[in-house]
């Protein structure tokens, strides 16, 4: 369980409010999300389920009991190839098949379908979120809705003329609520013929000249189109929160038409709801999609953020604001944004009241799993870039370098950051922030007389007085030694990083310096 609530203006808690005074008081409330597993399940989808997350956490710090649901959609037809799919022509024979009958084309799960839900599902648990899960083919394959898909075709003309209302042109006169998979060849390439008005339909099919009647009560091959199959699973399930999109909140959009379609055929009421926008990935536009292949994924943010910093991300945005994920410059921001906000949280910055009540439930809804009692330390992700870097990767060497106390929970999550800021320094950083130091056994570059007073100067003042000295003190007294050599301060700084690094910049040097070690920098300093 979470901390101690904070009395703020969430919006978690407003629609948590929201729920309660539209449903009333329940002894189960049901919270909804899902997707179909037509490729890489990207962030873009992640928003959705960790937007229900937070709402169902607000609810249960209310005390209310939850049961938190997530449908794989895994019975839709698979309709296109993704580009980051391997076996892109043994994939393409799988067209027009439910995606559950698809094979993985890495070998590894029992279909396409699972090898898509299997990854996000290892994925959640590190970011806080634990649905129950739902998969829709097991569903729809053992006739477990055999009665709505009855009560479908029961009212199949007052169904087109709810989605005739939103149509530009009206659907045939020959249309039907359902669709059928051949069980000959598995396509959904087939025509329905007649239904006897109980649990019998037959069908033809376009690819094969199969000729079928199947049984609602006893067949695998039988769904409803997806305008119709939503509402009655929310029936079905009675669920009583679920948001959407902006593309099916739009007017006379999916959630408009399953709203009434909910009431209507099913006699049930829709789920309170709101609309979330679209995540997008900074400095590249257009909408991610998982069966174009255009896609980051929770494990590639999982690379660069550490799992509290992607709860942040979302429990500080609206969830109908737009808003990019950033793997340049901008990451380092947000570290500092979330150690911020953990400050506020445990006193150490002080605030307004209403700003502070803010930043305290959304460091609440950012923690993983429990608020810690006392605040964590906090190592700069800046700072752990540097220090990664000279470290070259080795996490255990910049434990090590730190040379602190601390719990294991801590512990762990800063070797998780470490990590991070090696997989950002090497993939995302700009090439003016990625260094790595001088091999030990390097020859000494070739350098002119008074470049070696420099750095002679330099070796000397760290060998007697690097321990005397902080970041400002240090920075004081390179400024000196440069004048003491001759040399324009802007000169003896390239000078000196050429001597660590071989580059004519890098980190802010005093801190640098500090940072190394003396060892380490007498190392690099020593040869001139």
């Amino acid at each position: 369980m979470l901390g101690v609530m904070s009395n703020s203006a969430h919006w978690a808690d407003n629609y948590a409010e929201k729920i309660i005074r539209e449903k009333g008081d329940k002894e189960l409330y049901v919270c909804a999300s899902g997707v179909t597993p037509s490729g890489t399940v990207h962030i873009g989808n992640f928003r959705e389920i960790i937007t229900v997350e937070l709402v169902v956490r607000a609810l249960r710090d209310r005390g209310k009991k939850v049961r938190f649901i997530y449908s794989w959609d895994d019975y839709d037809v698979f309709r296109k190839v993704p580009k980051n799919m391997p076996k892109q022509e043994m994939l393409g024979r799988y067209l027009r098949q439910p995606i559950t009958l698809t094979p993985d084309p890495y070998e590894v799960e029992e279909s396409y379908a699972r090898r898509n839900e299997r990854e996000i599902e290892e994925l959640l648990p590190i970011v806080g979120v634990n649905p129950e899960y739902i998969y829709q083919a097991k569903r729809y394959r053992a006739s477990g809705y055999a009665e709505g898909i009855r009560r479908a075709l029961e009212h199949r003309d007052r169904l087109r003329e709810i989605l005739d209302e939103h149509r530009s042109e009206p659907l045939p006169s020959d249309w039907w609520p359902i669709s059928v998979f051949c069980t000959s060849c598995n396509r959904d390439t087939t025509q329905i013929s007649d239904w006897d008005g109980k649990n019998t339909v037959a069908y033809s099919c376009s690819s094969c000249g199969q000729e079928e009647r199947l049984d609602l009560e006893n067949t695998p091959a039988v769904k409803l189109f997806w305008r119709v199959d939503w509402p009655m699973r929310w029936a079905h399930e009675e669920v009583d929160f679920e948001p959407a999109g902006k593309d099916h909140h739009s007017e006379g959009g999916s959630f408009d038409t399953a709203r009434r379609i909910v009431k209507e055929i099913y006699g049930q009421s829709a789920p309170t709801t709101f609309q979330y926008d679209f995540i997008g990935i900074k400095g590249r536009g257009g909408k991610i999609s998982s069966s174009s292949g255009e896609v980051v994924s929770l494990r590639d943010v999982l690379e660069i953020y550490q799992p509290e910093l992607i709860r942040y991300m979302f429990a500080s945005s609206r969830p109908n604001t737009e808003f990019a994920i950033s793997f340049d410059l901008d990451v380092i921001k947000l570290y500092e944004e979330y150690d911020r906000c953990e400050r506020i949280y445990y006193g150490g910055e002080s605030m307004s009241e209403s700003r502070t009540a803010k930043e305290r439930r959304i460091y609440e809804l950012s923690q993983v799993a429990n608020v810690a009692a006392t605040m964590p330390i906090q190592i700069p992700f800046r700072h752990l870039c540097n220090l990664i870097q000279i470290q070259d990767g080795n996490v255990d060497g910049v434990i090590q370098s730190l040379n602190i106390k601390t719990n294991e929970q801590d512990l762990a999550k800063i070797r998780t950051r470490a990590r991070c800021a090696w997989n950002w320094t090497r993939q995302y950083a700009p090439d003016s922030f990625r260094f790595s130091l001088r091999p030990r056994d390097c020859e000494p570059l070739e350098i002119i007389e008074a470049e070696r007073k420099a750095i002679v100067l330099l070796r000397r003042e760290i060998e007697e007085k690097l321990d005397s000295h902080d970041e400002r003190s240090l920075s004081e007294a390179i400024y000196a030694l440069a004048g003491e050599a001759g040399m324009e301060a802007k000169e003896f700084f390239k000078l000196v990083y050429r001597v660590l690094i071989e580059k004519e910049m890098g980190p802010r040097l005093a801190g640098f310096l500090l940072t190394i070690g003396r060892e380490r920098a007498l190392e690099l300093l020593g040869g001139y």
